[in-house]
């Protein structure tokens, strides 16, 4: 996480890292797009091993899927380009 400080130098929150990556697996299928014409589909997939839990996210709005990650307050986030 970054912190984000003001003109004073005083740390006012924590900011998420976000870090690209080549490849991440998709969780929606190229046909659910155009099921999805509000783009209102997400997909996550939770795994928990020794390094901790993984939290993957797909959706037709990056966004969407942004925020919600974001909500849990990762140090880092990794995304794929797309398109």
């Amino acid at each position: 996480m970054l912190a984000v400080r003001d003109s004073g130098g005083r740390a006012m929150g924590q900011m998420t890292v976000y870090r690209f990556v080549e490849h991440l697996p998709d969780l929606i299928e190229p046909e659910e797009y155009a099921e999805q014409p509000a783009g209102g589909l997400v997909r996550f997939s939770i795994t928990v091993g020794e390094d901790g839990v993984v939290v993957l996210g797909d959706a037709i709005r990056p966004e969407v899927l942004e925020r919600i990650l974001e909500t849990l307050g990762p140090e880092e986030i990794e995304q794929m380009l797309c398109g």
